[in-house]
C-alpha cells in the first residue's frame, strides 16, 4: 500500500485528490494538510511514502519547503501539484529535487500513474509539458530562466506590489538583502524598474 501525505491549502481540491485516489486499491490518502509547515509537521510524525505537494500555499513558497523536504527526507518522492503550466516552473522544482510535476489541471488523468511511477524510483511529468520542454531545448534562455531559484521567488513578490519590507519579512531577510537580490534581478534581467519588472511577469504569465 503506498501511503499518501496530500498537502495543499484549498480543501475542496484536497477532496478531489482523494476521491481520484481513493478508486484505486493500492494508495491510502493517510493524511492532509493545509501549509507547508503542517506538511513538515505531519512527515515528522509518521510513515509516508509520497508526498503531493502543492507549489503555492500560504506563507513560505513551495519552493523552500521543497529544499527543506529533500534535506530532511531525501529519499521521500515529491509530486508538485501546480496551477502554472509553462515548462519554467517544471524545470525549477525537478531541480529542487522533485520527482514529478503535475498540474491540476491533468491531474484528474494523469495523478495515479505519476504517484506509481515516482514511488517506484522513476520521475514524471506530463506528456504536455514534456513536449514544452522538449521544443525549447535548444533555445536561448529567457531573461528569468537564468535567475536563481531565491530571484526568481523574489521577482514574483516585488510584481504583485510587494514593498521590499514585507518581501524581506515573509522571507525572514533583511530590507539590505532584497534590495541586493533586487538589484541583481534587475541587472540579470536587463531591466530598469518595479514597474518593467510587473510588465515582464505578466508577459510571460509567471504569475
Amino acid at each position: 500500500m503506498i501511503r499518501i501525505l496530500i498537502a495543499d491549502d484549498h480543501p475542496y481540491v484536497r477532496k478531489g485528490l482523494k476521491q481520484i485516489l481513493d478508486e484505486t486499491s493500492d494508495i491510502k490518502v493517510g493524511g492532509e494538510a493545509a501549509t507547508g509547515q503542517e506538511a513538515l509537521e505531519r512527515l515528522s510524525a509518521g510513515q509516508w511514502d509520497v508526498l503531493v505537494l502543492d507549489l503555492t500555499m500560504p506563507g513560505r513558497s513551495g519552493l523552500d519547503i521543497l529544499h527543506d523536504l529533500k534535506k530532511l527526507y531525501p529519499k521521500l518522492p515529491v509530486l508538485v501539484l501546480s496551477m502554472h503550466s509553462e515548462n519554467e516552473f517544471a524545470i525549477r522544482v525537478l531541480r529542487a529535487g522533485a520527482a514529478g510535476y503535475l498540474t491540476k489541471e491533468s491531474a484528474p488523468d494523469e495523478l495515479i500513474r505519476a504517484i506509481r511511477k515516482i514511488y517506484n524510483g522513476g520521475k514524471y511529468i506530463s506528456a504536455a509539458i514534456a513536449e514544452k520542454i522538449a521544443r525549447d531545448f535548444n533555445t536561448d534562455l529567457l531573461p528569468h530562466e537564468r535567475l536563481s531559484d531565491r530571484e526568481f521567488q523574489i521577482m514574483k513578490l516585488i510584481a504583485k506590489g510587494q514593498s521590499l519590507k514585507s518581501i524581506g519579512e515573509e522571507l525572514s531577510l533583511s530590507p539590505k538583502t532584497i534590495t541586493t537580490y533586487r538589484t541583481r534581478i534587475l541587472e540579470k534581467m536587463q531591466l530598469s524598474t518595479n514597474a518593467e519588472i510587473v510588465q515582464y511577469v505578466i508577459h510571460y504569465h509567471l504569475i
